[in-house]
């Protein structure tokens, strides 16, 4: 990755914590974790997968499984560009060849998200849900849904299911869209907790690594903060929304001579930005 993507906000209520740009990183990972498993998962039937199952490979996977996957694979590659029809086009086909192909009703509950369609979109996370109750997978993008619709305890729960389940490998991001979730229900101190945990397991998660500084700094804890800001601010990951807040960090510290070099860093690289606007307005409660 080399830096973040500008995006439209995702409405959040509680601004700064999930920057402008996480639309864009944010919503393609969701849908590529949910998939994280295409090119080499055990068959899941209606029990579930076996956590000693041994994973399929191109030799022994079924003719069926194959053809689903390969649809997907397209379906979930025009999903990130948008094509949201074709996409959709797509997962049909990968449900004809394998109607329990999990993976692909994940995909259309996530397309359906997009399209607005919230009636679908639940549906087809529940369909998911009964070829395998267990799948982690499943589980973090029901409850992404269900905090999307502002059901928050529905969708901790299923965060806490995705976390416990133990052939479960994502758990990183998890906690960091668990954590997101509590933020939006009011709860920081349970959302610093899920933040701390996803930066422990990923610290190199330059998302993770924003949302708790931007949650340290809206709680006062400025020297906290400043740690986990800098250092996305002195690598390539650094944008505009990432200097601000450093230069509001720096700012409250007192550190004249850090905001004004992350300020030349704003102007020389965002002069266009929002907020190299806000900082020669000296709006800095913005």
């Amino acid at each position: 990755m080399s830096r973040f993507n500008a995006a439209a906000p995702l409405p959040l209520g509680l601004s700064p914590v999930l920057p402008r740009w996480v639309l864009g990183w944010l919503a393609v990972p969701l849908m590529l974790w949910a998939l994280g498993s295409l090119s080499g998962c055990a068959a899941t039937g209606a029990g579930g997968a076996s956590a000693t199952a041994e994973p399929i490979t191109a030799f022994d996977e079924p003719e069926i499984r194959k053809r689903a996957r390969i649809r997907l694979e397209l379906a979930s590659n025009y999903f990130e560009q948008g094509q949201t029809t074709i996409a959709l086009d797509e997962i049909k086909q990968s449900l004809a060849a394998d109607p329990s192909y999990t993976p692909a009703y994940v995909l259309r509950g996530l397309v359906y998200m997009r399209l607005n369609n919230p009636v679908l979109a639940e549906d087809s996370f529940q369909r998911a849900l009964q070829i395998d109750p267990r799948d982690g997978d499943t589980l973090h993008n029901y409850g992404w849904f269900q905090c999307e619709a502002g059901r928050y305890p529905q969708a901790f729960a299923l965060f806490d299911r995705a976390l416990a389940s133990p052939t479960y490998g994502a758990v990183a991001r998890t906690h960091l869209v668990k954590g997101i979730c509590q933020v939006r229900a009011g709860q920081p101190t349970e959302a610093e907790a899920s933040f701390s945990k996803s930066y422990e397991l990923d610290a190199g998660n330059p998302i993770t690594g924003y949302n708790l500084a931007a949650l340290l700094f809206q709680r006062g804890e400025d020297s906290r903060a400043q740690f986990y800001i800098r250092r996305i601010n002195n690598s390539n990951l650094a944008n505009a929304e990432t200097l601000w807040l450093g230069i509001k960090v720096e700012r409250r510290l007192r550190n004249t001579a850090e905001v004004e070099q992350l300020a030349r860093q704003l102007g020389r690289r965002f002069a266009e930005s929002r907020q190299w606007t806000l900082y020669q307005r000296g709006a800095f409660d913005e």
